[in-house]
Protein backbone atom coordinates (compact mmCIF):
# COMPACT_ATOMS: atom_id res chain seq x y z
CA UNK A 1 0.00 0.00 0.00
CA UNK A 2 2.86 2.14 1.22
CA UNK A 3 4.11 2.01 -2.40
CA UNK A 4 1.13 2.64 -4.50
CA UNK A 5 0.72 6.23 -2.32
CA UNK A 6 3.56 8.07 -4.67
CA UNK A 7 1.60 6.86 -7.98
CA UNK A 8 -2.02 8.13 -6.07
CA UNK A 9 0.03 11.28 -5.82
CA UNK A 10 0.65 11.66 -9.54
CA UNK A 11 -2.33 10.78 -10.38
CA UNK A 12 -4.53 13.22 -8.57
CA UNK A 13 -1.99 15.80 -9.98
CA UNK A 14 -2.19 14.79 -13.18
CA UNK A 15 -6.08 15.00 -12.90
CA UNK A 16 -6.11 18.28 -11.31
CA UNK A 17 -3.95 19.74 -13.93
CA UNK A 18 -5.22 18.33 -16.47
CA UNK A 19 -6.64 21.24 -19.90
CA UNK A 20 -8.63 19.97 -22.58
CA UNK A 21 -6.66 20.43 -25.78
CA UNK A 22 -7.62 23.88 -27.70
CA UNK A 23 -7.88 24.97 -24.04
CA UNK A 24 -5.89 28.06 -22.36
CA UNK A 25 -5.30 29.50 -18.37
CA UNK A 26 -7.85 32.52 -18.13
CA UNK A 27 -6.30 36.25 -18.70
CA UNK A 28 -5.33 37.33 -15.28
CA UNK A 29 -6.61 41.68 -14.43
CA UNK A 30 -5.50 43.32 -11.75
CA UNK A 31 -8.60 45.33 -10.91
CA UNK A 32 -8.52 48.32 -7.73
CA UNK A 33 -10.88 51.25 -6.74
CA UNK A 34 -11.12 54.24 -5.64
CA UNK A 35 -14.28 55.72 -3.75
CA UNK A 36 -14.79 59.52 -4.37
CA UNK A 37 -17.94 59.92 -2.05
CA UNK A 38 -20.96 58.22 -1.08
CA UNK A 39 -23.88 60.83 -1.11
CA UNK A 40 -27.53 61.48 -1.83
CA UNK A 41 -28.36 58.28 0.79
CA UNK A 42 -31.83 57.68 0.48
CA UNK A 43 -33.85 54.90 2.83
CA UNK A 44 -37.28 56.01 1.45
CA UNK A 45 -35.95 54.63 -2.23
CA UNK A 46 -33.27 52.52 -1.14
CA UNK A 47 -30.91 53.91 -2.95
CA UNK A 48 -27.58 55.68 -2.95
CA UNK A 49 -24.97 57.73 -5.61
CA UNK A 50 -21.37 56.75 -5.33
CA UNK A 51 -18.44 58.41 -7.54
CA UNK A 52 -15.15 56.14 -7.96
CA UNK A 53 -12.46 55.64 -10.14
CA UNK A 54 -11.67 52.14 -11.37
CA UNK A 55 -8.39 50.81 -12.96
CA UNK A 56 -7.65 47.40 -14.40
CA UNK A 57 -4.21 46.40 -15.52
CA UNK A 58 -3.52 43.46 -17.90
CA UNK A 59 -1.68 41.95 -20.70
CA UNK A 60 -1.92 44.88 -23.81
CA UNK A 61 -2.96 41.91 -26.09
CA UNK A 62 -5.97 40.58 -24.21
CA UNK A 63 -8.97 41.26 -26.16
CA UNK A 64 -10.76 43.34 -23.67
CA UNK A 65 -12.48 46.84 -23.78
CA UNK A 66 -13.63 47.68 -20.56
CA UNK A 67 -14.98 51.06 -21.38
CA UNK A 68 -17.60 48.87 -23.51
CA UNK A 69 -17.30 46.15 -21.59
CA UNK A 70 -18.07 46.95 -17.93
CA UNK A 71 -21.26 46.11 -16.08
CA UNK A 72 -22.34 46.73 -12.31
CA UNK A 73 -25.17 44.55 -11.82
CA UNK A 74 -26.45 46.14 -8.66
CA UNK A 75 -26.21 49.42 -10.27
CA UNK A 76 -29.47 51.61 -10.98
CA UNK A 77 -28.20 53.96 -13.20
CA UNK A 78 -24.70 53.74 -14.25
CA UNK A 79 -23.84 57.91 -15.97
CA UNK A 80 -22.40 57.79 -19.85
CA UNK A 81 -18.98 57.64 -19.55
CA UNK A 82 -17.08 60.85 -21.09
CA UNK A 83 -13.76 60.18 -22.70
CA UNK A 84 -12.16 62.59 -21.03
CA UNK A 85 -13.20 60.45 -17.63
CA UNK A 86 -11.30 57.05 -19.59
CA UNK A 87 -7.47 57.18 -19.19
CA UNK A 88 -4.91 54.58 -21.14
CA UNK A 89 -1.79 53.89 -21.16
CA UNK A 90 0.92 51.50 -21.35
CA UNK A 91 3.51 50.79 -18.67
CA UNK A 92 6.21 48.10 -17.95
CA UNK A 93 4.65 46.16 -20.65
CA UNK A 94 0.78 46.20 -19.35
CA UNK A 95 -2.17 48.14 -20.46
CA UNK A 96 -3.47 50.25 -17.78
CA UNK A 97 -7.15 51.75 -18.08
CA UNK A 98 -8.46 53.98 -15.47
CA UNK A 99 -12.06 55.42 -15.56
CA UNK A 100 -13.84 57.92 -13.75
CA UNK A 101 -17.89 56.65 -12.76
CA UNK A 102 -20.71 57.77 -10.66
CA UNK A 103 -23.78 55.58 -10.20
CA UNK A 104 -26.82 55.43 -8.52
CA UNK A 105 -26.53 51.89 -6.57
CA UNK A 106 -29.87 50.19 -5.08
CA UNK A 107 -29.47 48.46 -1.67
CA UNK A 108 -31.43 47.34 1.01
CA UNK A 109 -31.20 48.91 3.79
CA UNK A 110 -31.15 47.81 7.48
CA UNK A 111 -33.23 49.64 9.13
CA UNK A 112 -34.58 47.22 12.02
CA UNK A 113 -32.11 49.91 14.79
CA UNK A 114 -32.45 53.20 13.05
CA UNK A 115 -30.92 55.55 13.93
CA UNK A 116 -28.33 53.49 15.57
CA UNK A 117 -27.72 51.21 12.36
CA UNK A 118 -24.74 50.30 10.61
CA UNK A 119 -24.92 50.06 6.50
CA UNK A 120 -23.44 47.83 4.38
CA UNK A 121 -22.32 49.04 0.83
CA UNK A 122 -21.00 46.98 -2.27
CA UNK A 123 -20.68 47.42 -5.85
CA UNK A 124 -20.24 44.30 -8.23
CA UNK A 125 -18.21 45.36 -11.10
CA UNK A 126 -18.12 42.28 -14.15
CA UNK A 127 -17.42 42.27 -17.65
CA UNK A 128 -20.21 41.25 -19.56
CA UNK A 129 -18.66 39.86 -22.87
CA UNK A 130 -15.61 37.44 -21.26
CA UNK A 131 -16.78 34.42 -18.63
CA UNK A 132 -14.40 32.99 -16.10
CA UNK A 133 -12.70 30.88 -18.49
CA UNK A 134 -11.07 33.65 -20.48
CA UNK A 135 -11.05 36.45 -17.78
CA UNK A 136 -10.03 36.64 -13.65
CA UNK A 137 -10.20 39.28 -11.44
CA UNK A 138 -7.27 40.33 -8.98
CA UNK A 139 -7.68 42.78 -7.01
CA UNK A 140 -5.55 45.52 -6.15
CA UNK A 141 -4.56 45.48 -2.25
CA UNK A 142 -4.11 49.31 -2.71
CA UNK A 143 -7.59 50.28 -3.40
CA UNK A 144 -9.08 52.88 -0.92
CA UNK A 145 -11.48 55.35 -0.23
CA UNK A 146 -11.54 59.50 -0.12
CA UNK A 147 -11.97 60.10 3.86
CA UNK A 148 -12.39 63.68 3.51
CA UNK A 149 -15.58 63.13 1.03
CA UNK A 150 -18.21 61.07 3.46
CA UNK A 151 -21.41 61.47 3.22
CA UNK A 152 -22.95 64.07 6.11
CA UNK A 153 -23.65 61.98 9.24
CA UNK A 154 -21.99 59.14 8.14
CA UNK A 155 -18.56 57.56 8.41
CA UNK A 156 -16.63 54.61 6.38
CA UNK A 157 -15.59 52.26 9.12
CA UNK A 158 -14.64 49.48 6.69
CA UNK A 159 -13.66 49.01 3.50
CA UNK A 160 -12.56 45.93 2.22
CA UNK A 161 -12.14 44.22 -2.14
CA UNK A 162 -12.32 40.67 -3.38
CA UNK A 163 -12.73 38.83 -5.98
CA UNK A 164 -15.13 36.16 -6.28
CA UNK A 165 -17.19 35.11 -9.56
CA UNK A 166 -21.25 35.44 -10.56
CA UNK A 167 -22.86 32.64 -12.12
CA UNK A 168 -26.24 32.80 -14.03
CA UNK A 169 -28.28 29.81 -14.31
CA UNK A 170 -28.94 30.55 -17.93
CA UNK A 171 -27.23 30.03 -20.87
CA UNK A 172 -28.19 33.39 -22.62
CA UNK A 173 -29.47 31.39 -25.69
CA UNK A 174 -25.92 30.08 -26.29
CA UNK A 175 -26.04 28.35 -29.58
CA UNK A 176 -23.24 25.51 -27.89
CA UNK A 177 -26.39 24.44 -25.65
CA UNK A 178 -24.82 25.98 -22.44
CA UNK A 179 -27.49 25.78 -19.99
CA UNK A 180 -25.32 28.41 -17.35
CA UNK A 181 -22.42 30.75 -17.28
CA UNK A 182 -20.08 32.45 -15.23
CA UNK A 183 -18.48 35.78 -14.79
CA UNK A 184 -15.76 37.23 -12.71
CA UNK A 185 -16.85 39.11 -10.20
CA UNK A 186 -15.09 41.93 -8.18
CA UNK A 187 -16.42 43.51 -5.51
CA UNK A 188 -16.67 46.41 -2.60
CA UNK A 189 -17.73 46.10 0.60
CA UNK A 190 -17.59 49.56 2.77
CA UNK A 191 -19.26 49.29 6.43
CA UNK A 192 -20.74 53.11 7.39
CA UNK A 193 -21.69 54.13 10.86
CA UNK A 194 -23.91 57.08 11.73
CA UNK A 195 -23.31 59.49 14.58
CA UNK A 196 -26.92 58.74 15.88
CA UNK A 197 -27.54 60.83 19.38
CA UNK A 198 -28.10 64.16 17.77
CA UNK A 199 -30.49 62.22 14.86
CA UNK A 200 -32.19 60.42 17.32
CA UNK A 201 -32.73 63.51 19.74
CA UNK A 202 -34.07 64.86 16.68
CA UNK A 203 -36.45 62.47 15.86
CA UNK A 204 -37.68 61.46 18.37
CA UNK A 205 -38.20 64.52 20.40
CA UNK A 206 -41.46 65.39 19.35
CA UNK A 207 -42.61 61.57 20.83
CA UNK A 208 -41.07 62.12 24.18
CA UNK A 209 -43.04 66.15 24.40
CA UNK A 210 -46.26 63.96 23.37
CA UNK A 211 -45.78 61.88 26.20
CA UNK A 212 -44.73 64.87 29.10
CA UNK A 213 -47.91 66.34 27.68
CA UNK A 214 -50.09 63.97 28.76
CA UNK A 215 -48.23 63.36 31.94
CA UNK A 216 -49.02 67.01 32.66
CA UNK A 217 -52.66 66.20 33.15
CA UNK A 218 -51.77 64.40 36.18
CA UNK A 219 -51.16 67.96 37.65
CA UNK A 220 -55.14 69.03 38.11
CA UNK A 221 -57.16 67.07 40.00
CA UNK A 222 -57.94 63.37 39.56
CA UNK A 223 -61.73 64.75 39.18
CA UNK A 224 -61.19 67.81 36.70
CA UNK A 225 -62.25 65.67 33.32
CA UNK A 226 -61.21 68.35 30.45
CA UNK A 227 -57.44 68.53 31.31
CA UNK A 228 -57.76 64.80 32.32
CA UNK A 229 -58.43 63.37 29.06
CA UNK A 230 -57.97 66.28 27.03
CA UNK A 231 -54.62 66.76 27.66
CA UNK A 232 -53.60 62.72 27.19
CA UNK A 233 -55.97 62.82 23.52
CA UNK A 234 -53.90 65.75 22.20
CA UNK A 235 -50.24 64.08 22.79
CA UNK A 236 -52.16 60.70 21.43
CA UNK A 237 -52.26 62.48 18.20
CA UNK A 238 -48.91 64.23 18.32
CA UNK A 239 -47.32 60.89 18.91
CA UNK A 240 -49.11 59.18 15.64
CA UNK A 241 -47.81 62.43 13.77
CA UNK A 242 -44.35 62.02 14.67
CA UNK A 243 -44.15 57.99 13.68
CA UNK A 244 -46.00 59.74 10.35
CA UNK A 245 -42.85 61.99 9.49
CA UNK A 246 -40.25 59.13 10.89
CA UNK A 247 -42.15 56.39 8.64
CA UNK A 248 -41.61 58.78 5.39
CA UNK A 249 -38.26 58.85 5.70
CA UNK A 250 -38.01 54.51 5.86
CA UNK A 251 -38.52 52.33 3.37
CA UNK A 252 -41.29 49.81 3.76
CA UNK A 253 -40.63 47.05 5.95
CA UNK A 254 -42.69 43.97 7.55
CA UNK A 255 -39.93 43.98 10.64
CA UNK A 256 -40.92 45.59 14.04
CA UNK A 257 -37.81 48.60 14.63
CA UNK A 258 -36.91 50.15 17.14
CA UNK A 259 -39.06 52.96 15.85
CA UNK A 260 -42.35 50.94 16.24
CA UNK A 261 -40.90 49.55 18.91
CA UNK A 262 -40.79 53.49 21.25
CA UNK A 263 -43.64 54.63 19.45
CA UNK A 264 -45.71 51.60 20.65
CA UNK A 265 -45.06 52.52 24.06
CA UNK A 266 -45.28 55.85 23.67
CA UNK A 267 -48.96 55.37 22.39
CA UNK A 268 -49.84 52.24 25.11
CA UNK A 269 -47.75 54.75 27.99
CA UNK A 270 -50.45 57.45 27.00
CA UNK A 271 -53.17 54.62 27.19
CA UNK A 272 -52.44 53.71 30.46
CA UNK A 273 -52.37 57.92 31.73
CA UNK A 274 -56.14 57.63 30.13
CA UNK A 275 -57.16 54.47 32.06
CA UNK A 276 -55.15 55.36 35.58
CA UNK A 277 -57.36 59.06 35.06
CA UNK A 278 -60.75 57.02 34.56
CA UNK A 279 -59.91 54.11 37.90
CA UNK A 280 -59.46 57.51 40.03
CA UNK A 281 -62.04 59.61 38.36
CA UNK A 282 -64.38 55.79 39.23
CA UNK A 283 -63.35 55.96 42.77
CA UNK A 284 -64.17 59.51 43.08
CA UNK A 285 -67.46 59.04 42.14
CA UNK A 286 -68.39 56.50 44.76
CA UNK A 287 -67.38 59.09 47.27
CA UNK A 288 -64.00 57.73 47.93
CA UNK A 289 -61.49 60.39 47.69
CA UNK A 290 -59.02 58.73 49.33
CA UNK A 291 -58.53 55.34 47.27
CA UNK A 292 -58.90 58.17 44.46
CA UNK A 293 -55.66 60.33 45.44
CA UNK A 294 -54.03 56.75 46.27
CA UNK A 295 -54.60 55.79 42.52
CA UNK A 296 -53.45 58.89 40.62
CA UNK A 297 -50.33 59.18 42.72
CA UNK A 298 -49.43 56.05 42.29
CA UNK A 299 -50.23 55.30 38.82
CA UNK A 300 -48.40 58.04 37.74
CA UNK A 301 -45.04 57.02 39.32
CA UNK A 302 -45.71 53.55 37.86
CA UNK A 303 -46.08 54.71 34.55
CA UNK A 304 -43.30 57.11 34.36
CA UNK A 305 -40.65 54.41 35.87
CA UNK A 306 -41.71 51.83 33.31
CA UNK A 307 -41.68 54.12 30.41
CA UNK A 308 -38.30 55.80 31.22
CA UNK A 309 -37.06 51.96 31.90
CA UNK A 310 -38.52 50.53 28.75
CA UNK A 311 -36.95 53.45 26.67
CA UNK A 312 -33.94 52.73 27.80
CA UNK A 313 -34.15 48.97 27.64
CA UNK A 314 -34.71 49.55 23.86
CA UNK A 315 -32.55 51.93 22.97
CA UNK A 316 -29.25 50.65 24.42
CA UNK A 317 -30.34 46.85 23.36
CA UNK A 318 -30.51 48.90 19.53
Amino acid sequence: MRRAIPFIILLAFALVSYRPAGATAPDTVKVGVYIISVHNISFRDKEYTVRFWLWFVYKPNAAFDFTKQLDIPNAKEIDPIEPHEIITDTLNGKAWVQIKMKCVMKENWAVHNFPFDKQWLHIHVENMVNDRSRLVFIPDPTSTFNRAEASDGWRIKEFTVSSDTSRYDTGFGDPEGHMHQTFANFSVKMGLDRSSVGLFMKIFIGMYIAFMISLISFMSSPWETDPRFGLPVGGLFAAVGNKYIIDSLLPESSEFTLVDALHSLTFFGILAVLIVSAIAMKFYDHDNEEKCLQVDKWGFRILVVIYVVGNLYFIFTA
